[in-house]
């Protein structure tokens, strides 16, 4: 960890923060909510010790990335979270290196889908974890479509209007918001009722499971603290706006190389149809180049930092099938 180094890059429009470790192939590493750069400090250290240069970036709007102007959630879009990561990749890429590997997880694994949607040219094979590629549905908005289907408290619909939340995540405070994400273990939907975020129990002293440190709480909660969470909660408020960007893409596959990974307590992985969804077939139909489909039991969302060990070993067993004329220092 302490050889991790840091810098910021100017792309598209904002001060990229990020985070690098190691020589060799590039792995690009994108987080998601409510993360920063530093959910990845596992998977950076082991992949760095096996060969690869492991770069994880604070996305627009999150922790030390600068420059996006969190007021207008038109700002960050799928256009926009996109944009960034193919600049930064154009930007510190090693010499020649035209594709990169990617790795994503929650809202990462949305950013990493669309960027193998894009740009397929730019990456050499894709490790994402929790949330499935859904195509384009063309006939409703998607937030319409979660609220139609889990209602109005159900938390992306509530994020939705500027401001609310936020007031009531600063009453719990950043530390208390945090541990209640990060300790998510309920495989069913996740609801945000006005007046008490978490239930009735918001404010009652939470146990940290084994994975996650209070001092991992605390690196997280001393940049939410700085930031708020507006940067995140914009993503979800993009929803629909990216839904009406995306439309010449209707009906397109992902054709990179994919390997995804899911815990079996996983919320998204619980959600209505998504079983059925991997299993039976239908991600592979627009995902054709899906090789392999795990999922990890006992697991939940943040599986990545539950069970690194594991995934670690999942991303270096299937990037190594393409770094070819490649010799590792560690097999």
């Amino acid at each position: 960890m302490e050889k991790i180094e840091h810098k910021t890059v100017s792309v598209n429009g904002i001060d990229m923060h990020i985070a690098e470790l190691g020589q060799g192939p590039m792995i690009l590493f994108i987080h998601g909510f409510p993360e920063l750069w530093y959910t990845w400090r596992h998977q950076m250290v082991y992949m760095a010790s096996h060969g690869y240069r492991a770069v994880a970036p604070d996305l627009r709007g999150f922790g030390d990335t600068t420059g996006a102007p969190v007021n207008d959630p038109s700002k960050f879009t799928m256009l926009h979270l996109v944009g960034d990561v193919v600049a930064l990749v154009e930007a510190v890429a090693g010499p020649g290196e035209d594709k990169v590997f990617v790795v994503g997880h929650d809202w990462g694994a949305i950013v990493a889908w669309n960027f193998a949607m894009y740009r397929p040219d730019k990456i050499k094979a894709l490790v994402n974890m929790s949330v499935v590629y859904t195509p384009r549905n063309p006939k409703i908005k998607p937030v319409d479509g979660l609220r139609a289907v889990y209602g109005d408290d159900y938390y992306i619909c509530r994020i939705q209007e500027p401001g609310e939340v936020e007031a009531e995540f600063s009453k719990l405070g950043a530390k208390s918001v945090l541990k209640h994400f990060l300790t998510y273990r309920n495989p069913g939907p996740l609801y945000l009722p006005k007046g008490k975020a978490f239930g009735d129990n918001g404010n009652d002293p939470i146990v940290l499971p084994s994975w996650l440190s209070e001092e991992d709480i605390d690196f997280y909660a001393n940049k939410y603290e700085q930031t708020g969470f507006t940067g995140g909660f914009n993503y979800y408020r993009a929803l629909n706006v990216s839904w009406e960007l995306n439309a010449p893409w209707t009906k397109d596959q992902i054709k990179v190389p994919v390997k995804f990974i899911v815990g079996d307590l996983d919320l998204t992985y619980n959600a209505p149809g998504t079983k059925d969804y991997i299993h039976k077939g239908g991600l592979k139909k627009v995902v054709p180049l899906l090789q392999e489909v795990v999922v990890l039991k006992d697991v939940a969302h943040f599986i990545h930092e539950e069970k690194p060990d594991e995934i670690n070993k999942h991303i270096h067993g299937f990037f190594r099938k393409f770094s070819a004329g490649f010799s590792c220092s560690t097999l």
